[in-house]
């Protein structure tokens, strides 16, 4: 597998195509978690995050969630930003908000319908974009894509792919998902991957409607 530096400063940072080469579970080596938050459908998260390419969740599906409510009180709590975390891994993958208010993350994504996270928002140790716009983590799963606008890299992100559990090591450094859901809300900022922001010019066909892209 063949992938950009880690360290790069140019976002989104590419990854190779074989990402998404077939494994146990579709483009991932196991399936969604049980216990997905915010009450997002098991069985759609599953078809969307693991044999899925191309394909997204009904356009505003975030909001027919329980994401506006429990998300918006785990930031109040955390009082910064908070994490989202892969639905197969449990690994961190994105969070928000980051150098923007609560309130403009959620307009941006209710105007697209789509959950829509920045670059400096990205955990690039997990993240990958390949060269068509599919935005993936590095252990397949299947999670949107890059439609980007005047403000620079959008990434228009499934919730179902990105409401996983928190997985912590336990002492014989075996994953498990942690089950404190406390736990589920802040990742402090020196544990993270930083990133600076770049400019693309908008797309033209970033319309912010369609099921499929790509």
């Amino acid at each position: 597998m063949t992938v950009s530096n880690p360290n790069s400063t140019t976002f989104p940072i590419v990854g190779d195509n074989s990402i998404m080469r077939g494994k146990e579970h579709g483009t991932s080596q196991t399936p969604v978690q049980q216990d997905l938050r915010w009450g997002v459908k098991r069985s759609l998260a599953d078809r969307i995050c693991n044999f899925n390419r191309h394909w997204a969740e009904p356009a505003g599906y975030f909001a027919t969630t329980r994401f506006l409510k429990e998300a918006g009180r785990e930031h109040a709590a955390a009082g910064d930003e908070i994490a989202f975390y892969d639905s197969n891994t449990g690994k961190p993958l994105f969070y928000a908000p980051i150098g923007r208010t609560w309130e403009e993350f959620l307009q941006e994504s209710r105007n697209h319908g789509w959950p829509s996270f920045r670059d400096a928002e990205v955990e690039w140790s997990n993240v990958r974009c390949l060269r068509n716009g599919e935005v993936v983590s590095l252990d397949g799963t299947h999670l949107g894509h890059n439609l980007p606008d005047r403000s620079g890299n959008r990434y228009c992100i499934n919730l179902v792919s990105i409401a996983g559990r928190r997985r912590s090591v336990d002492e014989d450094g075996v994953g498990k998902i942690d089950t404190d859901n406390n736990s589920d809300d802040y990742v402090p900022s020196q544990f993270r991957a930083q990133s600076n922001k770049t400019s693309l010019p908008a797309n033209p066909f970033d319309g912010g409607s369609t099921l499929r892209f790509g």
